[in-house]
């Protein structure tokens, strides 16, 4: 039974048995009740509009997509709604992105039921809730990706590969973009440098992998 000091609570679960659960889980609390449950995105969004919910449980992942979207989606559906992020992945990528994104909470779902109550409460009071075992990972500082190695290459030596591309020869290209062989000869060393191939034939197959056979300039 709702009533005025009641936490409004929106479930998305798109597994029915776990929806049916947390629907009852919750609805047994004298200060939780439970106002809508989505299995999809679209519902979500149409329910976060429509039963002004104090906080929203959203799982990570629903069968029609990424479910991360929807935190913005819900904030401005119902500004005042609180997301809490339901999740049992091990991807800290997800969990950050969730956090940037607006959740206010992170639960494992293999936490007892005691657990994700505390963790409505205290988010309802205007506090984050992350789970323990996540704070570890998520304090880490995110890593850094490897430069890939063709960010190095200057425009000329972009070009002289894809003079090689075509099939050209040395003398091609260094009549093509007028230099001496020589300098052609010092710009493949340093293109077989930076990328760590050893001959032409090395250097298509990076190219090609890599997206960098493209037209040599007339």
């Amino acid at each position: 039974m709702t009533s005025a000091t009641s936490i409004r609570v929106l479930i998305v679960e798109d597994h029915l048995i776990m929806s049916t659960a947390l629907r009852l889980l919750l609805n047994s609390q004298e200060n939780l009740c439970v106002v809508g449950e989505a299995s999809n995105r679209d519902k979500a969004r149409e329910l976060a509009a429509t039963t002004s919910p104090d906080i929203v449980l959203l799982d990570l992942f629903l069968t029609d997509g990424d479910s991360l979207p929807l935190v913005s989606d819900i904030r401005v559906a119902a500004p005042r709604a609180r997301v809490v992020i339901l999740t049992g992945s091990p991807d800290v990528s997800l969990h950050r992105r969730a956090l940037k994104l607006g959740a206010t909470g992170l639960v494992l779902k293999e936490q007892p039921a005691d657990v994700l109550l505390t963790a409505i409460d205290r988010v309802h009071q205007g506090e984050v809730w992350i789970d323990r075992s996540l704070l570890a990972q998520l304090m880490a500082p995110e890593p850094v990706a490897a430069p890939c190695p063709a960010d190095s290459l200057t425009p000329r030596e972009r070009e002289i590969i894809g003079a090689i591309g075509i099939g050209l020869k040395n003398k091609q290209i260094a009549d093509r973009f007028f230099i001496s062989e020589r300098t052609v000869h010092n710009h493949l060393a340093s293109i077989f440098r930076k990328l760590e191939v050893s001959d032409r034939l090395e250097l298509a197959l990076y190219a090609g992998n890599h997206g960098l056979l493209l037209p040599a300039t007339e």
